[in-house]
């Protein structure tokens, strides 16, 4: 479902959605009213919901909408304005799975091939994955027959006999193999003297529950963090990140040193890389072009991080599409650091952490909820 209050950026985003064969258009609205209404009857699997909009607004609709369908995954579409950053951050925190920024103008939404291939590959990702956790129920249940069609389909003679033998094999599913269990290494043996982590989607809820169990535990070395983001956000995701860890956060700037205790965002648009300066590691921000369609992107802060701390570098790769801050990991073990990579269950989107996880070089593949007590202890040299 599209929600957009602009005739023509609804039509556009409809078309390009339309235009994927993996994807189908269920509805199209031009404000928060109608899309709520029309929950139940469309069903979408994902909704793009724009935050500006008359009658009712796209936060105000937002929890209207999962009150009426739990598992909806819903993609917040607004321009790059601190007000609309803000609201955007809001709405991942009441349940919005991920955002995606508008260009400013019409005719700049229309032109922008990153802006759809953004798009269509968070509602593919994103959709997938919900269709993946769920179970088998409503239109997942009607049995599929050798030439494709649904019992729904059929003539009902046919429909009956298809029916009665999909009840014998949902009776008796076949078994599933297990997967086999990833590879894992044996963490540093040196205290870690730097925490550099990595994130896209579903990454600033992830890093803020993080940071809030960490962040005592912090006083003696500083944060560096690359979350896939555009300007401005990265901005007002540092002072979200600063509240939930209780210590100083921001934007990082070229050339600026790393204190103990601080955390530092690479700010959207710009590369950060680590570097030492008269024996001091110092933060540099590079404008070079994107890297795995990122930037800020992760592996060259992982490379950076590798180069200046070695095995006394602990980095953690979180939720997040795609898979940028592998080839980073990779550097990290050689040099004989740490790797922490989120597991799939509770990830929004395994793509980057299940990434890290398949180079067989993490130390640990962690939900969520143990990844900040395992920092901790790393960090006061307890058990690896």
């Amino acid at each position: 479902m599209v929600v957009d209050d602009s005739v023509v950026i609804r039509g556009l985003l409809s078309r390009w959605v339309e235009a994927d064969p993996a994807l189908h258009l269920v509805a199209s609205h031009r404000n928060g009213k109608l899309a709520v209404d029309d929950i139940e009857r469309s069903n979408p699997d994902v909704v793009v919901l724009d935050i500006e909009m008359p009658e009712m607004d796209g936060l105000t609709a937002l929890p209207l909408m999962l009150k009426k369908k739990r598992d909806l995954i819903v993609v917040m579409a607004s321009t790059l304005t601190r007000r609309n950053a803000e609201i955007s951050l809001r709405a991942l925190s009441l349940g919005a799975q991920d955002y995606v920024p508008k260009p400013e103008s019409t005719s700049e939404v229309t032109t922008s091939v990153d802006f759809r291939r953004e798009l269509i590959e968070k509602i593919k990702a994103l959709g997938e994955r919900r269709r993946a956790s769920r179970p088998l129920g409503g239109r997942q249940m009607r049995a599929q027959t050798s030439a494709g069609q649904t019992v729904s389909q059929m003539p009902v003679s046919r429909a009956a006999t298809a029916a009665q033998g999909y009840s014998r094999m949902a009776a008796a599913p076949a078994p599933v193999a297990a997967k086999p269990a990833l590879k894992t290494r044996p963490y540093s043996n040196v205290k870690p003297r730097i925490v550099a982590i990595g994130s896209s989607t579903g990454g600033p809820q992830a890093l803020q529950q993080v940071l809030s169990e960490i962040g005592t535990a912090i006083r003696d070395v500083p944060v560096v963090v690359t979350q896939h983001m555009p300007p401005t956000f990265t901005a007002i995701l540092a002072e979200h990140l600063a509240k939930a860890a209780m210590r100083p956060a921001k934007e990082a700037e070229d050339g600026e040193v790393l204190k103990p205790g601080h955390i530092y965002v690479a700010p959207g648009g710009k590369h950060m890389i680590l570097k030492k300066d008269g024996g001091q590691p110092v933060a540099c921000l590079e404008d070079g072009p994107p890297i795995n369609f990122c930037k800020p992107a992760v592996d060259p802060l992982f490379d950076s991080v590798a180069k200046v701390y070695g095995s006394a570098t602990l980095a953690i790769v979180l939720t997040g599409m795609g898979h940028d801050g592998a080839n980073g990991v990779r550097t990290i073990s050689a040099g004989g650091g740490s790797i922490i990579a989120q597991d799939e269950a509770s990830s929004v989107v395994w793509g980057m952490p299940g990434a890290a996880a398949h180079t067989g070089l993490c130390s640990d593949i962690l939900p969520i909820s143990r990844i900040g007590p395992k920092v901790v202890s790393l960090l006061s040299g307890g058990l690896r």
